[in-house]
C-alpha cells in the first residue's frame, strides 16, 4: 500500500475578502470570510448562515441561554467582490513574472490582492 497523501484543494477564497451568498436561505448577503477549510471546502462568513445553540445553565454560564454562532458555507455557494469595483466577479488563476500564481478577476482581468 503506497502512501498517498491527498492534495487540499485551491479555493477562490481567502480569509478576509469580502463575498456574496449565491443560493440559500442568506441569498444575497454579503460578508468578510472569517475562516476558510479546504479540507472541507468550507468557509466561515460574518453575519451568514447563522445557527442558534441552545445552552443549559453551568458554573460557567449560570443563567444559560441562546447563543448565535455562524456555521461553515460550502465555498460554491460563495462569489468573491472585487475589491476595486465592488462588483461579484468570477477567479482566475495566472503566474506572474516572477512564477508565482496570482488571482485575478475574470471580469476585468486585474489582480485581486
Amino acid at each position: 500500500m503506497s502512501n498517498l497523501t491527498k492534495q487540499q484543494p485551491k479555493l477562490h477564497i481567502r480569509k478576509g475578502d469580502k463575498v456574496t451568498v449565491l443560493t440559500g436561505n442568506d441569498k444575497g448577503k454579503t460578508g468578510e470570510v472569517l475562516e476558510v477549510f479546504p479540507s472541507k471546502q468550507k468557509a466561515l462568513v460574518e453575519g451568514v448562515n447563522v445557527k442558534h445553540k441552545h445552552q443549559k445553565p453551568s458554573a460557567a454560564n449560570p443563567n444559560g441561554g441562546i447563543e448565535q454562532k455562524e456555521a461553515p458555507i460550502h465555498v460554491s455557494n460563495l462569489m468573491l467582490i472585487n475589491p476595486a469595483n465592488g462588483e461579484a466577479t468570477k477567479v482566475g488563476r495566472k503566474k506572474d513574472e516572477s512564477g508565482k500564481l496570482q488571482r485575478y478577476s475574470k471580469k476585468t482581468g486585474e489582480i485581486i490582492k
